[in-house]
């Protein structure tokens, strides 16, 4: 190994050209992964943590790179992020309504996704297809889109009583995938499970995205390692999925879980 950044790990920049592609974020720029599968890396947690949000020293990090005092009262944390139906944006309510009308009062969708089972699911429209990427979703449909968060977070609600809002992260890892139709699926939510007050926002786009990932062999079995338990990994990158890395013997890391963490990394 010749080479090595110093850096903060945050969650992975992706790009979906052909198969997705990945880069990791650093002081200089990024670090495209693609090409170092198959190649040994290394990462060296430094014990060391800074709040994603202020940036101060922390001795936990809570909800993907938060101090807590952040999580507490910082918008990038507020409930609704991951209860949106709780939101309060279009109303001019928020921990920092200025903060939360600019990102939260925008055109949100609301999707189908194929990660492990069928889930349904969330996001800006700005944020495909970077948020089924990141939940490791092979296939994704869009089922309507509405003007701000909060109306996106009522339809997901009312949609859980048929569909989870879950991945799990052991079966979308090993590419255990539900074998139903995306789009007979839609048509079948749309037709019998939709509260007809959402008619309105009922997307035309029937397009199901496809998305390939950059591992050779999916795993048998997983098991999730921590920097706060392990920080020190040696081993070879085997692929990517999701904001997970593979590496030898099942074993996978989980990027955006570990924000905030200084670390050493070589390859």
């Amino acid at each position: 190994m010749k080479n090595s950044i110093y850096t903060h790990l945050s969650k992975m920049y992706t790009s979906l050209d052909g198969e997705v592609q990945y880069y990791l974020r650093h002081d200089a720029g990024k670090l495209h992964l693609n090409p170092l599968i198959g190649n040994a890396i290394e990462v060296n947690f430094e014990g060391v943590i800074n709040c994603m949000i202020c940036g101060k020293k922390t001795k936990k990090s809570f909800g993907n790179g938060a101090c807590y005092s952040c999580f507490m009262n910082a918008p990038e944390a507020s409930p609704c992020i991951i209860h949106p139906e709780l939101c309060e944006a279009h109303l001019g309510k928020g921990r920092n309504p200025e903060w939360e009308d600019q990102h939260h009062n925008q055109e949100h969708i609301v999707y189908l996704a194929k990660s492990s089972a069928i889930k349904i699911g969330i996001t800006r429209k700005t944020q495909l297809p970077t948020r089924w990427i990141d939940q490791g979703a092979s296939e994704a449909i869009i089922l309507a889109e509405v003007p701000y968060r909060q109306l996106a977070g009522a339809i997901e609600v009312q949609l859980k009583e048929f569909f989870t809002d879950k991945t799990n992260w052991q079966r979308m890892l090993k590419n255990e995938l539900s074998d139903l139709d995306l789009l007979a699926v839609k048509e079948e939510a749309l037709e019998h499970y939709l509260d007809e007050a959402y008619y309105e926002y009922i997307s035309d786009e029937d397009e199901i995205t496809k998305i390939v990932y950059p591992v050779n062999q999916f795993p048998n079995k997983v098991k999730s390692v921590k920097l706060d338990k392990e920080p020190i990994i040696e081993s070879v990158l085997e692929g990517i999925k999701g904001q997970y890395l593979y590496l030898e013997n099942g074993q996978v890391i989980n990027i955006r879980n570990h924000s905030g963490y200084l670390v050493n990394i070589q390859f």
